[in-house]
């Protein structure tokens, strides 16, 4: 993501951590906790941390390192999520914190996602500060994004109650890695969900980003069956997972198990961190990827980090209007009427208001 705004209320400070007990941990033996949060469940010893970075083992009680700790609270178009089927244009407030519980070579976001918490400046916001600060600045949801939200559990979960009872919409973006326990209480409070589904190779998911694909899988599931609005996001890299044949499985696996009116974003890679070697996605390859989507009963398919391509838009699927014209991840026109097609009267999912 990119920032059209950040924030500060106070001067950043590097080098300091927060701290608040965590959430979904158990003592095995001793003082030595085995971390329930995400698919890893780390077996953390006294004085160590979890694989994540800021989840650490303080005498024998795990503790988050980044609570009341974001890196950044930055003002964005909701679309830039990306959410395409919420509230169309209208301003989204996004925190994000140090750290990830993924090692991906390909990060854009590596920075913050492969920086522990006293390694990078951060802000002092609590909870219901960030919340207040939404409101202010004109937004009409809140999201937890560009590092993964997972890992800052506490704080999210914190946010988004407090949020919803002020109005607001609440989202998140993450890499699906979260386990199913804390994810089902998590979206008691969430409105959208944007989860990345980087490959249906599971040995991408080991090689590039050193975990695994079943539990993505597995979060997906437990999103549709909560009835919250879900967007996928699938990066496409070449050499990497712009395998045609594996895309048409994930494609035929999203009809099955999430429905094809699931909007799917193939987005284009750009050379970054430990991957500056491979060229950017041919725009050629994300349209070929859109149509296996499509060719599968896929009904909102959309072309990403491309400016200017048609398919930044959102068409209606039964006569084929163009609902809501976009480009890159500014809305410029939205002809979708009480969440209908305004010419056939196609039932368009999403949160429209």
């Amino acid at each position: 993501m990119g920032a059209m705004s950040e924030l500060f209320s106070s001067s950043p400070q590097a080098g300091e951590t927060g701290d608040r007990k965590a959430m979904f941990f158990k003592k095995v033996e001793g003082n030595l906790l085995q971390c329930e949060l995400c698919f890893r469940r780390c077996l953390i010893p006294e004085g160590q941390r979890g694989f994540c970075r800021v989840r650490e083992n303080q005498k024998g009680e795990l503790r988050s390192l980044v609570y009341g700790r974001p890196v950044g609270l930055q003002i964005d178009p909701i679309e830039l999520e990306p959410m395409y089927h919420m509230v169309p244009g209208h301003k989204n407030l996004c925190v994000y914190t140090a750290s990830c519980n993924f090692r991906c070579k390909h990060c854009h976001n590596w920075s913050i996602s492969q920086s522990a918490p006293e390694q990078i400046r951060s802000l002092k916001f609590t909870p219901k500060e960030i919340v207040e600060e939404t409101l202010k600045q004109g937004c009409q949801s809140i999201s937890h994004s560009i590092n993964e939200p997972t890992i800052f559990f506490e704080m999210m979960y914190d946010v988004v109650r407090t949020a919803k009872g002020r109005g607001l919409l609440t989202l998140c973006h993450t890499n699906g890695g979260i386990a199913r326990t804390p994810m089902i209480e998590l979206l008691k409070f969430l409105d959208g969900v944007t989860v990345d589904l980087k490959s249906f190779n599971p040995k991408f998911y080991q090689d590039i980003s050193e975990a695994k694909l079943e539990p993505v899988l597995e979060t997906l599931k437990t999103i549709r069956e909560s009835g919250k609005h879900l967007e996928i996001v699938n990066l496409i890299i070449p050499t990497l997972n712009d395998d045609l044949d594996d895309i048409r499985k994930m494609s035929r696996w999203i009809v099955k198990h999430l429905g094809r009116e699931t909007p799917v974003h193939f987005t284009r890679f750009s050379p970054q961190y430990k991957m500056t070697h491979l060229p950017p996605t041919p725009v050629k390859t994300l349209e070929g990827a859109m149509e296996i989507a499509k060719s599968e009963g896929m009904k909102y398919v959309y072309v990403g980090n491309v400016v200017g391509h048609p398919a930044n838009s959102t068409y209606c699927p039964k006569c084929g209007k163009k609902l809501i014209e976009r480009t890159h991840f500014i809305m410029l026109k939205n002809h979708v009427k009480n969440g209908c097609c305004p010419s056939c009267n196609e039932k368009i999912p999403g949160i429209w208001s």
